[in-house]
C-alpha cells in the first residue's frame, strides 16, 4: 500500500487559492506567498490590483506579470521620464496592462514631460484618479496631456508650478466629469481660472486651493457649485470675511471647510459661513484669529452634527469650551494647540459632554495638568490620539489613567514632558494597541521604561525618543524583541547608544525610517550590522555620526537598495548613491550570468 501523500495543491482549485490570497493583508504575507511556489506566485499575479514600484528598471517586468491592476503607483521612481514611458509601451502590449488601469500616481515625477505623458494617457484610457503632485516642472502642455482623460473624477496637481489659467482651462474642458481636484501651490491659477472651472465642472465634491493668490471673488464663483462637500483654501492670504460670507448662501451641501493660517478671516466671518450651513461636520479655523467672538460661540449651538473642529491658536475660555460641550454632543477631534487659556476646568467641562472625542490635541497647552487627563480618560473611553506635546504639568497620574481607561489609544504624543519617567511607562503600557509615541526629552526614561513599552506594545509602528539620554542598548535590545513591526525611530542624540544597539535595531526588518543623528558611540561596524539586516530603510540620519567612516558608507550603498535619503555632514551624497547605483547593477549582472 502506498503511504506517499498527495501535494495540497492540487487539490486546491484555483477559485479557493484565489479566496485564500485576497484574506492576506500585511505586505509581508503576500510575499512570503509568492515565495512558496510558482503556482502561488501566478495566484498573486492573477489577484493583485495594487501595484508600487521601487525601481524603474523593474517596470517592464512587473507590468508583464500583473495584468489585473487597477491602481499603478510610480511615485517613488523619480527617474521615469519620456524614454522610459516609449520603451514600456513598445516592449510590453498595454492593452493588457493598461485595460483595467483607473488609478496613476506620477508624484514627483519630474522627468516626465508632456509627450511620455501624452502616451501614457493614451494608452490608459479608463484612468479615473491621476496624481501629478510635486511635478514642479509641469506646465501648461502638460496639463493639456491630462485633458486627454475623458472619464478623471479625481486630479491631484498639488505644486504644479508652471501650471497656469491656460492648462486649468484645458482640464476643465476635457475633464467635466471631475469630482474631485487639488491645485495647492499651483501659484499661477487665479481667480480667472477658478471661475472656468466652477462653470465646468458642476459634479466636484472636494476642491483644494490652498496657498493660492485667488481672492474672495473665487469664493464668489466656488458658492455656484451645487454638489461641493469639501473645501480646502490653507493659508490664502487674499480671502477674507466678505468670501465666507458669498459661501453662506452657496455650496447646499457643504461639510468640510479648511479656512487655517487665512490671515484675513476672523471669527465673524466664519459665524457667516456656519449661519448657513448647520450642517457642517468638520471646521478647520486652525492659526487664523486669535480671539473668539460673541457670534462665533453663539452659533456653535446649532452645529449639532460637527465631528471635529480645530481652533489652533485661538484665546479660549471655559465659557467656550461648556458651550461646545452643551451642543456638540457628536464631536470626534478637537484641535487647541497652542491654544492660550486653556485650562483644566475648560477640558473638564468640554469631555463631560463630548464623550465620543477620539482625537485631542493640547500640543503646548502648558496649563493642563493630570486632573484635565484623569476627566479626559474617565470620559472618552473610545479615545484614539492624544497629543500632549511641551504640557509639562502632567506626571505618571495621567499615564495611569490612561493605561486604566483609554485601551484603545493608538497615537500619544509626550514629546518634553519632562514629568513622564519609568513608572508612568509600566503603567501606559496596558495600551497595548499603540502605534506611535513620542517621547522626545523626556529626560526622565531609561531602558527600564522601554522594556514595558517593548514588553506589551507590540503594534507599535513608531517610536520617537529624541534625546532621551538614558536611553542605551539595553532599551534598544528590548525593542528589537517585543516591537518588530517598528518601521519609523528617532534615537537622535540618545549617547548611551553604541554598536551593540545598532547590532539588535537589526532585527528590526520593517523599519524604513532611522535617525541616529550625534550619536558619537557607533561605528562603521554597527552602521554594517544595521544595514545587513534592515533592507527597507528609505530614510537615514547619520549626521554629527563622527566616527561612521568610508567603510560604513559602502556597505550601506550595497545593501540600501530602497534608500532615498540620507543626512550627513561630511559625506558626499552624490558619491553615496552613484556607489549604490553601481552596486546594484554589479548584483544584477551577477544574477543574470548565475
Amino acid at each position: 500500500m502506498s503511504t506517499r501523500s498527495t501535494p495540497i495543491l492540487s487539490v486546491l482549485t484555483e477559485d479557493l487559492l484565489i479566496r485564500v490570497n485576497e484574506k492576506l493583508v500585511q505586505d509581508s504575507d503576500r510575499k512570503t506567498w509568492r515565495l512558496v511556489c510558482k503556482e502561488l506566485h501566478r495566484v498573486d499575479s492573477l489577484t493583485r490590483k495594487t501595484l508600487r514600484v521601487l525601481h524603474v528598471e523593474f517596470l517592464l517586468t512587473l507590468l508583464k506579470n500583473y495584468t489585473n491592476l487597477h491602481t499603478l503607483d510610480l511615485s517613488v521612481c523619480p527617474r521615469i521620464d519620456d524614454w522610459t514611458i516609449s520603451s514600456l509601451l513598445h516592449h510590453v502590449d498595454h492593452s493588457i496592462w493598461a485595460r483595467n488601469l483607473k488609478c496613476l500616481n506620477l508624484s514627483r515625477a519630474n522627468g516626465l514631460k508632456f509627450a511620455g505623458l501624452e502616451m501614457l494617457v493614451g494608452a490608459c484610457k479608463g484612468l479615473e484618479s491621476v496624481d501629478v503632485s510635486y511635478c514642479c516642472g509641469f506646465g501648461d502642455r502638460e496639463a493639456a496631456a491630462i485633458s486627454g482623460c475623458g472619464g478623471l473624477r479625481e486630479l491631484r496637481m498639488d505644486k504644479c508650478l508652471g501650471v497656469s489659467d491656460v492648462g486649468l482651462a484645458k482640464i476643465v474642458v476635457g475633464c467635466g466629469r471631475l469630482e474631485r481636484l487639488s491645485l495647492k501651490w499651483c501659484m499661477e491659477i487665479s481667480d480667472l481660472g477658478v471661475e472656468l472651472l466652477c462653470k465646468k465642472c458642476l459634479e466636484l465634491k472636494f476642491l483644494d486651493v490652498s496657498y493660492l493668490k485667488v481672492t474672495s471673488e473665487s469664493l464668489r464663483s466656488i458658492a455656484s457649485l451645487p454638489k461641493l462637500e469639501d473645501l480646502a483654501m490653507v493659508g490664502c492670504p487674499f480671502v477674507n470675511d466678505v468670501g465666507l460670507q458669498f459661501l453662506e448662501n452657496g455650496c447646499p451641501l457643504l461639510q468640510k471647510i479648511d479656512v487655517a493660517r487665512c490671515d484675513c478671516v476672523s471669527s465673524y466671518g466664519l459665524s457667516s459661513l456656519i449661519g448657513g450651513h448647520s450642517d457642517l461636520l468638520h471646521i478647520d479655523a486652525g492659526h487664523c484669529f486669535s480671539e473668539v467672538s460673541p457670534s462665533f460661540v453663539k452659533c456653535t449651538q446649532k452645529l449639532k452634527n460637527l465631528n471635529t473642529i480645530i481652533i489652533d491658536g485661538v484665546r479660549g475660555s471655559d465659557t467656550i469650551f461648556q458651550t461646545i460641550s452643551s451642543n456638540c454632543k457628536s464631536l470626534i477631534e478637537i484641535g487647541l494647540s497652542k491654544c492660550g487659556g486653556v485650562t483644566n476646568m475648560g477640558i473638564i467641562q468640554l469631555v463631560s459632554g463630548c464623550v465620543n472625542l477620539k482625537i485631542i490635541n493640547l500640543t503646548c497647552c502648558r496649563s493642563i495638568a493630570d486632573a484635565a487627563i484623569s476627566a479626559i480618560a474617565n470620559s472618552c473611553r473610545n479615545l484614539l490620539c492624544l497629543k500632549l506635546e511641551s504640557c509639562n504639568m502632567i506626571t505618571e497620574k495621567s499615564l495611569e489613567q490612561l493605561g486604566l481607561h483609554c485601551l484603545l489609544l493608538e497615537v500619544l504624543d509626550l514629546t518634553d514632558c519632562c514629568g513622564i519617567n519609568d513608572r508612568g511607562l509600566e503603567r501606559l503600557s496596558r495600551c497595548s494597541r499603540l502605534l506611535c509615541l513620542k517621547l522626545g526629552l523626556c529626560t526622565n526614561i531609561s531602558d527600564k521604561g522601554l522594556f514595558y513599552i517593548a514588553s506589551n506594545c507590540s503594534e507599535l509602528h513608531e517610536l520617537d525618543l529624541y534625546r532621551c539620554k538614558n536611553i542605551g542598548d539595553g532599551g534598544l535590545a528590548a525593542l528589537s524583541s517585543g516591537c518588530k513591526k517598528l518601521r519609523k525611530l528617532n534615537l537622535s542624540y540618545c549617547i548611551e547608544v553604541t554598536d551593540k544597539g545598532m547590532k539588535s535595531l537589526g532585527y528590526l526588518e520593517e523599519l524604513s525610517d532611522l535617525e541616529l543623528r550625534g550619536l558619537d558611540k557607533i561605528t562603521s561596524v554597527g552602521l554594517t550590522a544595521l544595514v545587513t539586516r534592515c533592507k527597507r530603510l528609505t530614510y537615514l540620519d547619520l549626521k554629527h555620526c563622527e566616527k561612521i567612516d568610508d567603510s560604513g558608507f559602502q556597505v550601506l550603498a550595497y545593501y540600501s537598495r530602497n534608500l532615498r535619503q540620507v543626512l550627513n555632514r561630511d559625506f558626499n551624497l552624490e558619491l553615496l548613491f552613484l556607489l549604490k547605483y553601481l552596486c546594484f547593477c554589479m548584483q544584477i549582472r551577477k544574477e543574470k550570468k548565475c
